[in-house]
């Protein structure tokens, strides 16, 4: 498999991915429990001093009286052409929704996860650089704990703490880069216990493989050897990770968005979700998804870069 078919193939993927979370999306929505339309009129009095016609033109306006597989063709083309329908709730653009709440959103992600992987590597690479056993073992079971911690706590922990004790940074609300420390340190922890893990254990198996035994040969030592071969050897395992952390970050930004009052997909997500506002679930649903295939597709695209093994099978090598 040469280089440009391996890149098609990892595309044609990607693109799958977010076609099937669109459609598994448009079914779930539409099996739930529930009228959406009561609920968007819930807020004026509910089916409460309507006609039976004035319920049914709404249906209509909305496009909820035609068949199944007519809505969803409906909207996976407009959803072709970057357009998910109107808010149920507000009746804005769900497009115009999204592109409001993203910088946010995106802002906070992108200092968590640079936390992350600077806080991962480094303990990654020091449990296996130093020399001393209580401290390596100490750096190797930090990562466990750390992962295990839930986001929301560890957010109600540092407000307590950094906001409320020592005033040192904003608990709520979206002021300057200040504002998006605790947030973005609330996201970091686990990925950065999940790039640890990863990483040391990586560079461990890295590091007694039969090559590292000539090296050590030569005279190098544990500094030379980590950081001249095991580092980009070890390189795959952490940079797959990258992908994941995405997605937790997306997935994370509900939890800590609505912990710290700040705006953002989270809290558009958490209030749609709340309302059954379907065009708005479906739009975040899409962006995530298209944000999570578009990550693990330059991942995908950087494996080759990194094993040169791959360029020739088209498919990772693990030993």
């Amino acid at each position: 498999m040469n280089t440009a078919l391996y890149a098609v193939t990892r595309t044609l993927r990607a693109l799958f991915v977010v076609w099937a979370a669109f459609t598994l999306t448009f079914v779930a929505l539409r099996l739930l429990p529930g009228d959406p339309v009561a609920l968007m009129l819930s807020g004026r009095g509910g089916f409460a001093g309507l006609t039976p016609q004035q319920i049914a033109q709404t249906r209509a306006d909305l496009g909820f009286d035609r068949p199944l597989i007519v809505q969803y063709g409906s909207a996976l083309a407009d959803a072709l052409h970057g357009d998910f329908g109107s808010s149920l709730q507000s009746g804005q653009p769900v497009s115009h929704m999204i592109t409001e709440a993203i910088p946010p959103t995106l802002q906070v992600g992108s200092l968590a996860l640079v936390l992350a992987l600077v806080l991962g590597t480094l303990t990654g690479v020091t449990a296996n650089l130093t020399a001393s056993p209580a401290l390596r073992q100490l750096l190797r079971s930090i990562p466990s704990f750390a992962v295990s911690l839930p986001s929301f706590w560890v957010g109600l922990i540092l407000i307590q703490v950094l906001s409320f004790q020592w005033h040192l940074f904003p608990s709520l609300g979206n002021t300057g880069v200040q504002s998006m420390i605790l947030p973005a340190f609330t996201l970091a922890v686990p990925g950065a216990a999940l790039v640890a893990q990863v990483l040391g254990k990586s560079l461990h198996t890295t590091l007694q493989e039969p090559y590292a035994d000539t090296v050590r040969a030569t005279g190098a030592g544990r500094a030379r050897l980590l950081f001249g071969h095991g580092l980009r050897n070890a390189a795959i395992p952490a940079v797959t990770v990258v992908g994941l952390l995405v997605g937790y970050l997306i997935g994370g930004a509900v939890v800590v968005e609505t912990v710290f009052s700040r705006p953002g997909m989270g809290r558009i997500t958490q209030s749609a979700v709340s309302s059954q506002d379907l065009p708005v679930v479906q739009g975040v649903v899409v962006v995530a998804a298209l944000a999570f295939a578009v990550v693990n597709l330059l991942i995908d695209l950087v494996y080759p870069v990194l094993d040169p093994r791959i360029r020739s099978t088209g498919r990772l090598v693990t030993t």
